[in-house]
């Protein structure tokens, strides 16, 4: 056997078995991660409580943290593209793993020296960004092992639906972190919380030896080595017999913002920050809305309440917008479901004081519409990017939403400081950027559900 046909053979051949693999390390690999990302903001109050820190303190960490993890997942893609998806995936996890450790270590070195302390927690609550950034990792790895087995129309058209089921480890972590601090926080403090989350990466980096590197990743990276040798007539074959292009091999970072691949990077990232003002609002400051005198003015006896209605929400979300772009398409899913998000998030605030069903219901559906289209939307950043800038466009994208998220931050806090009612804010700088993403959304090229793309 010579060189090439060497080379060609290395090439990993996925099977049906190996992408169901894939699906289940991915779950779990994104619900850990997840369970450490929300760690951190439900556990903050009980930072500050110990360290004295004032309100406007704990938000200003939280707000450098948000700006630390957008740079980080800014920065994963191009590392996945170079390295490869597989390995993109183990170093998400043994960063988020780390990071949890460090948490607990930095939390220690606030109480000894405060100022040195709290830039190290924000440095090392940055690096959990990696954990943050497993969703856009994710959602590259799996686009391109479906295209391997389902490759025809009819199983092309359950993609969507099936990495709903593994975007579902959000609110799967979500709530085994407001379990692990039920169980745990009376035991051991917010410290021992972190430390316990470490212990998961273990059996994630075990179960990763069974994965397989997705294939156009695999061919696209031998036929750049064969053209690194000067065997450019191998490499064109190699690459031509896998439907791969090879005529652009400028850097992923500089790709994404050419040809093709521009109008996705600018289109669906500005969605996508925009969406995150509506999240931010709506979800992550859902409880201080609901709750406000100059919000809805309801009271919350028990916030577990709250945290079911919230990630069941989500979680039925999820299948429901990736059940519907497998029929629709992706992109209009998107827009639909945002589009109904800022209704239904508008109906919520124009409704009375006291109508505490109605104001439930509405808060509901606004959920449901606001984070189930991520599930489309992650897929859907796979289908707009060739192999060679997937990784990179998608954490690019990924990386918008926790821009979005420190812009929402500063907005909403400077118009309630203005003396704007939670109520005004929450139109403004929630249900407005919702409805505007839902449009900018349709300026993406849209695919069809039945396209496999393999290059």
């Amino acid at each position: 056997m010579d060189a090439s046909a060497q080379r060609v053979s290395q090439v990993p051949r996925v099977t049906e078995r190996d992408v169901r693999i894939a699906t289940w390390v991915c779950f779990f690999a994104w619900t850990f991660a997840v369970y450490d990302f929300v760690l951190f903001g439900n556990l903050l109050p009980k930072l500050a409580e110990d360290h004295g820190w004032s309100s406007s303190q704990s938000t200003g960490i939280n707000t450098w943290v948000t700006i630390g993890t957008a740079l980080v997942a800014f920065g994963v893609g191009p590392l996945v593209d170079k390295l490869g998806r597989r390995k993109g995936i183990i170093i998400a996890v043994i960063g988020a793993a780390l990071a949890s450790a460090m948490t607990a270590v930095a939390g220690w070195v606030v109480g000894a020296v405060a100022g040195i302390g709290i830039v190290l927690l924000i440095l090392v609550r940055s690096v959990a960004g990696l954990g943050y950034a497993e969703q856009a990792i994710n959602a590259t790895y799996l686009n391109e092992m479906f295209a391997h087995v389902y490759s025809d129309p009819a199983r092309a058209r359950r993609r969507g639906l099936i990495y709903s089921l593994v975007q579902s480890g959000w609110p799967v972590g979500s709530v085994l972190a407001a379990l692990s601090i039920y169980l745990l926080f009376p035991v051991g403090g917010w410290a021992l919380c972190f430390i316990v989350a470490v212990f998961p990466a273990i059996f994630m980096v075990w179960a990763a030896r069974y994965l397989k590197e997705s294939p156009q990743f695999a061919v696209r990276h031998e036929a750049e080595k064969l053209m690194d040798e000067g065997r450019s007539e191998e490499a064109v074959a190699l690459a031509d017999a896998a439907g791969i292009d090879l005529t652009n091999r400028s850097a992923p970072l500089t790709s994404a913002f050419t040809g093709e691949a521009l109008r996705s990077t600018l289109v669906i990232g500005s969605a996508f920050l925009l969406s995150w003002l509506g999240v931010l609002t709506f979800s992550i400051l859902g409880t201080s809305l609901l709750t406000a005198e100059s919000g809805k003015n309801i009271s919350f006896d028990n916030a577990l309440a709250i945290l079911i209605i919230s990630n069941a929400t989500a979680f039925a979300g999820y299948l429901f917008h990736g059940w519907l772009g497998d029929r629709i398409g992706r992109r209009n899913t998107i827009a639909i479901g945002w589009i109904f998000s800022g209704l239904s998030f508008s109906g919520m605030l124009l409704a009375p004081d006291g109508s505490y069903g109605l104001i439930i219901a509405l808060y509901s559906a606004g959920l449901f519409f606001l984070i189930g289209p991520y599930s489309a939307l992650l897929f859907f950043n796979g289908e707009s990017f060739p192999v060679h800038t997937r990784a990179t466009g998608g954490s690019i994208i990924n990386a918008a939403g926790q821009v979005g998220a420190v812009i929402g931050g500063l907005l909403i806090t400077f118009a309630l400081a203005s003396g704007h009612s939670w109520d005004q804010a929450a139109f403004i700088w929630g249900c407005l950027p919702i409805f505007a993403s839902g449009i900018i959304i349709l300026g993406a090229r849209n695919v069809s559900p039945h396209q496999v793309r393999r290059d």
